[in-house]
């Protein structure tokens, strides 16, 4: 401290008097010697603490270091010191020996394994405005400009769910192809074992019969049936559910579910002959045939599919109680007409001979004009060889088969002409192929019809209907008709060309 510069004041007997005074409030004028003379004793003042190296080893500072720098002491000159840099939780004095302490956020953030974190927040000036709290338990080394982080539990977390659902869409890829990598060599067997292969060597022998059999996927008659909804079902017989089904491209279709698989050593020779068959069908172009469409062979049993005729079967028309419009007479004789008309055209009208072998009422078909269609050639792989002519094997129905094929298991186009006899008495009657008499006795409508024809009272037992709107001697011309047709041996029997012709 420099002294030589002070001026005496006030002559030799005043009293001397040296202040500390703060420089800069000097330097500005702010104080002066004479504002001690004028009893003003408040005096500027600015006291600079520091700290020696010997010092700052005592003091703990919150346990959080220190920062060196060099004091300006304002005459020029400088000291080397030591200040504590203690975290924003700590309160306190930090050169105080148990001096510092944590704020309550903080605390409570140790206490649940964490780290106290404090970010800067500026203003739109720039400038530190306040101060973020967040308790971490990852310390970020640049605080200034750090963001919250993850912990590493919930970083882990993230990483499992993320990786678990890559490896489930991973899984779910895999499994679809293979699932229809599998469905696709399933099909690709049926279509072989069905005979596929034969369809195509046919087809390239005969140009002319590419496009006429159409073969359908079985995802697009799936679509068409709904997955064969219950809803969609027509009729349930000995052959096979039939559903009804709409194509993308409008047509109403019926689809042809086989229920029963033959399992033969003839395998292939059987698919051999279920293609011959759907191939010539196919081609038969007749108003009283149902046309078949095509078919599908992705399946164990194929599926056929043929059009669909609105007004449901002869059996429901003649045998329902509950229908309002009874068939008259005159339409009768249209139906057992037109049947016969497609029957003959079966068996004489084809390049190769088609004979039915189920011909019943429940496979004739009506449409909205009452037109006759039969249906159902029983071709869902029942199909057995012949060398001169393509037959179906269907064991038939009850009622309707031609005893001679019966005792002999061989049938030619005059069991058609038996089961056409059948249907002929069924509908001059109104009864069912088996059905009991006013005596509770079970019987065969045939042998009931030939039995009345012997005695002589064959009218007595013709539908009322039949009765009022025909005269006897056209009755009796249908029922001798109809007996040429049932004759015990098929050689006595009338053929279907001679039966149109009548």
């Amino acid at each position: 401290m420099d002294l030589t510069g002070l001026e005496r004041q006030g002559g030799d007997e005043a009293c001397w008097s040296a202040y500390l005074v703060d420089k800069k409030s000097y330097d500005e004028g702010r104080f002066s010697g004479k504002s001690v003379a004028g009893d003003n004793t408040y005096i500027p003042i600015s006291l600079l603490w520091t700290l020696s190296e010997r010092e700052s080893s005592q003091i703990e500072c919150c346990f959080s270091g220190f920062n060196i720098f060099k004091a300006d002491t304002g005459n020029g000159g400088s000291i080397r010191s030591w200040k504590c840099v203690f975290p924003m939780s700590n309160k306190g004095n930090p050169y105080l020996v148990d001096g510092c302490y944590d704020d309550e956020k903080c605390a409570r953030c140790a206490e649940d394994g964490g780290a106290c974190e404090y970010y800067d927040v500026y203003d739109d000036y720039d400038r530190i405005s306040e101060y973020e709290f967040v308790c971490s338990h990852v310390m970020k080394g640049n605080r200034r400009h750090s963001k919250p982080t993850l912990s590493i539990g919930a970083i882990l977390g993230i990483s499992i769910s993320i990786g678990v659902v890559f490896l489930l869409a991973i899984s779910y890829a895999s499994y679809k192809v293979i699932n229809e990598a599998i469905a696709r060599r399933r099909r690709m067997r049926y279509i072989k074992r069905n005979g596929g292969r034969l369809l195509e060597q046919q087809e390239k022998s005969d140009p002319s019969l590419v496009g006429k059999t159409m073969l359908f996927s079985l995802h697009e008659l799936e679509k068409a049936t709904d997955r064969f909804s219950e809803k969609r079902i027509l009729g349930v017989g000995g052959q096979g559910t039939v559903y009804k089904g709409m194509l993308l491209d409008g047509r109403t279709v019926a689809v042809k579910k086989s229920e029963r698989v033959v399992e033969s050593q003839q395998e292939k020779l059987i698919n051999k002959q279920f293609i011959n068959e759907v191939v010539i069908l196919s081609q038969v172009i007749h108003r009283n045939v149902v046309k078949l469409l095509g078919c599908c062979l992705e399946t164990k049993v194929p599926l056929l599919v043929s059009e669909f005729v609105s007004n449901g079967t002869l059996y429901d028309r003649i045998h329902k109680e509950a229908n309002e419009f009874p068939l008259s007479l005159k339409m009768r004789i249209q139906i057992a007409t037109e049947v016969a008309r497609a029957l003959a055209h079966l068996h004489s009208g084809t390049s190769i001979p088609i004979y039915h072998i189920d011909v019943k009422t429940s496979n004739i078909l009506l449409d909205d004009n009452n037109m006759a269609k039969i249906s159902d050639f029983g071709t869902s792989r029942n199909i057995s060889p012949d060398k001169t002519r393509l037959t179906t094997m269907v064991i038939g129905t009850v009622g309707y088969l031609d005893p001679e094929y019966l005792q002999t298991e061989h049938f030619n186009e005059k069991c058609d002409v038996y089961s056409f006899g059948v249907v002929l008495v069924e509908l001059l009657t109104g009864e069912k192929p088996m059905f009991q008499t006013t005596s509770g006795q079970k019987t065969q409508l045939a042998a009931h019809f030939i039995s009345t024809m012997e005695e002589g009272c064959v009218i007595s037992i013709f539908d009322k209907m039949v009765i009022n709107e025909g005269t006897t001697d056209e009755l009796l011309a249908l029922a001798n008709l109809a007996m040429r047709c049932l004759c015990i041996k098929g050689k006595d029997r009338a053929t279907m060309m001679e039966v149109e012709q009548e």
